[in-house]
């Protein structure tokens, strides 16, 4: 495997580098080696390398004012990132997105990037699974934006192996100026570094908003409080929907008879139900409503059930649910969602076991049902 090296003697160590480099089918190292006092050599170089259209070529070059003379930069940009491991398409990502970094001595502007996420424990795959995520990220200043913003997150997970993780699978958390910022504005309005931490772990886009304070105050108004984990799980759905997504789900729900407050009460409930689509909101609704003949309002206050699955979860679970209601073993004015939100064996426990129909109940619970979710078949089973 290729491993990155350290460059003491730069200039000698890597020109022999670009000497022993192989060619590429995709790409050329020896374009051209004439000189213009224009930007149409670089345009016919990004044409020529890389296969984009003259239109494409020179709204590149114009946006990011990539200018250079000759060929034996670029090539040098292509050699050292085929030398690191990047393979041709990856490359043609990576200049499509920041075609300037043609301009640049990647020695100087790339190397110091790459062997300090080496130094922090990423892998060479690593690196190269962020830059081709994100090649923007090779844009930012090392000093000023990658090294502060990795030890930021460091301080919540505690961890290089997960620090790494979350860079790769968050990097675009290195491009935002104010997510620092936004760290120590949650900090400051009680949100504990726990709740931070999980945030960094799954929900890196909840530190990206620049409104994010007045986020902050909305779901404190809501009843919200900072200190629990639901208010990340609030925020990163706040975060997450659009406004005119969120209108749409807001619609879903009041088409089944729920007013305002009764959705502020089900996102308190559960914030992941502003998280479920249109789609599963509607097909939930008519089977529970349409098909169990149940109260859509019973969901107002048991709104976590939104996230479970229908045909794994909901459906099984209702057919024995049902038998019982229908048999009187089991009380009507008993919480109807109960059954569907406890763990597996406290189901089977609960519901199944301990009636004398335990067997049938066994059978029913695990065969195919003749409910099944609204516009799908039921599932078959052998």
């Amino acid at each position: 495997m290729f491993k990155f090296k350290i460059w003491h003697n730069r200039t000698i160590l890597y020109l022999k580098g670009l000497t022993s480099a192989p060619t590429s089918p995709l790409f050329s190292l020896h374009f051209c080696t004439n000189t213009s006092d224009s930007p149409s050599f670089a345009v016919s170089y990004l044409i020529h390398n890389f296969g984009f259209s003259p239109q494409f070529a020179n709204k590149l070059c114009s946006t990011y004012s990539v200018k250079f003379k000759t060929a034996q930069k670029p090539d040098s940009v292509l050699s050292f990132f085929r030398n690191q491991g990047f393979s041709d398409s990856q490359i043609h990502n990576i200049i499509a997105k920041v075609p300037s970094l043609l301009s640049c001595d990647p020695i100087k502007r790339v190397l110091p990037k790459f062997q300090f996420f080496l130094s922090k424990g990423a892998s060479n795959s690593d690196i190269v699974n962020l830059v081709s995520k994100n090649p923007v990220v090779l844009s930012y200043s090392l000093k000023n934006r990658l090294v502060p913003n990795y030890e930021l997150a460091y301080r919540f997970l505690k961890s290089p192996k997960e620090t790494i993780s979350c860079t790769i699978s968050n990097s675009a958390f290195f491009g935002k100026s104010n997510v620092p910022h936004n760290i120590r504005l949650l900090m400051e309005n009680g949100v504990k570094d726990l709740n931070i931490t999980r945030l960094l772990q799954t929900r890196c886009r909840a530190f990206q908003p620049h409104d994010l304070l007045k986020l902050v105050e909305e779901l404190k108004e809501l009843g919200f409080n900072p200190s629990k984990s639901t208010f990340g799980v609030a925020l990163h759905a706040k975060t997450t929907v659009t406004k005119t997504r969120w209108k749409e789900k807001v619609d879903a729900f009041k088409k089944w008879g729920w007013s305002d407050q009764d959705i502020v009460e089900a996102f308190r409930t559960q914030p992941n139900c502003m998280l479920v689509s249109v789609e599963k909101i509607n097909l939930f609704m008519s089977f529970w409503v349409n098909q169990l003949g149940w109260d859509a309002m019973a969901l107002v206050k048991g709104s976590s059930v939104f996230t479970l699955s229908l045909e794994k979860r909901i459906i099984p679970r209702a057919q024995v649910v049902q038998y019982l209601l229908k048999k009187g073993l089991r009380k009507k004015t008993a919480s109807v969602i109960f059954p569907f939100v406890v763990p597996e064996k406290r189901f089977l426990d609960m519901f199944v076991k301990r009636f004398e129909e335990s067997s049938y109940l066994l059978k029913l619970y695990g065969k195919n049902s003749n409910l099944h979710a609204p516009g799908t078949k039921p599932a078959c089973h052998d």
